[in-house]
């Protein structure tokens, strides 16, 4: 295994927990190093992938440990696992501004461009280039032990959503809800999610939140089993902010982005959540509508629809 820099590289990502993910990186790292596509691979992953011993015509095989340059000289990242996977991808290409490539090996997968048997199809899209890139909206996420003129305490940001949630299982969390400065409503509760268009599909949605199509540029508020006449979900514009301020005679509550990154929330703590400056970027490989995808994901009954036949 060499170290050189090529070319053309691609970063692949895979949760190696799984032997599916496991075949089937060595099915795309096979796949592109044919094609004269060089493979970076993360250091602690490549322990548990059978890569080959030898480079393919003109790629070869990088095994990288984790660094501020992770995605230097990379045109793509391909990311095979889950909804938890892809996610992990998300952090990795948002700060380097590399497109991801998901292959859905998980159940759901809204953030997936294939699935797993797609893998020949994925490598040759790959190898010539056939794809286009999109943007999507993310949130940047900032804490404040106090009122909004508070210094803050904590910063990160979401793809799919922050979620304010109580910590003890027994107490509802009380929380006063913020739009735009301005109060909405006070509610008891088991937390606030705040989501992206493309979060529409995951933790907002089993809250009870709208489907909203990835194209819509908005801002979505969804409580988690309130005690409330209105605690309803809401749709905001783009521009606003949105902040949830825990109640100080209510217990601590916990901040989760994406589900992946955690922070403790003192009583009297305000979360802020805005649209973030750092889109993540996705490379699609189907122009498909967004209604297909939604029918497809969740399996959708349309037996009966008369509407006109796509060719």
């Amino acid at each position: 295994m060499t170290t050189k820099t090529h070319r053309r590289t691609v970063f692949l990502l895979a949760h190696t927990g799984r032997p599916a993910a496991v075949r089937s990186a060595e099915l795309v790292v096979l796949g592109l190093l044919q094609r004269g596509i060089g493979v970076r691979v993360l250091e602690e992953e490549a322990r548990d992938l059978p890569l080959p011993r030898t480079s393919g015509a003109t790629g070869a095989i990088e095994i990288v440990t984790p660094g501020a340059d992770l995605l230097a000289g990379c045109e793509l990242l391909v990311v095979l696992g889950g909804d938890g996977t892809l996610l992990r991808g998300a952090e990795f290409a948002r700060g380097s501004g590399v497109p991801m490539l998901g292959v859905n090996l998980g159940t759901v997968g809204f953030l997936a461009e294939a699935e797993r048997d797609d893998l020949d199809q994925v490598v040759h899209r790959v190898a010539t280039r056939d794809y286009e890139v999109e943007e999507r909206m993310t949130l940047d996420v900032t804490v404040r032990n106090g009122g909004p003129d508070a210094e803050p305490c904590y910063s990160d940001w979401a793809l799919n959503e922050a979620s304010v949630e109580k910590a003890a299982r027994e107490r509802m969390l009380e929380v006063v809800t913020e739009v735009d400065g301005r109060p909405v409503t006070r509610f008891g509760c088991d937390g606030v999610v705040c989501a992206t268009p493309t979060g529409s599909t995951a933790y907002a949605f089993s809250a009870g939140g709208p489907v909203v199509w990835p194209e819509v540029e908005a801002l979505l508020m969804v409580p988690i089993s309130a005690h409330a006449l209105f605690a309803k979900p809401m749709v905001t514009a783009p521009s606003s902010v949105l902040a949830v301020e825990v109640q100080p005679q209510t217990p601590h509550g916990v901040l989760w982005c994406d589900g992946r990154r955690t922070v403790e929330l003192p009583a009297g703590a305000r979360v802020e959540v805005r649209r973030g400056a750092v889109p993540v970027r996705l490379a699609r490989l189907h122009q498909a509508p967004f209604t297909d995808r939604l029918v497809a994901k969740f399996a959708l009954p349309v037996v009966g629809w008369r509407g006109a036949r796509q060719p």
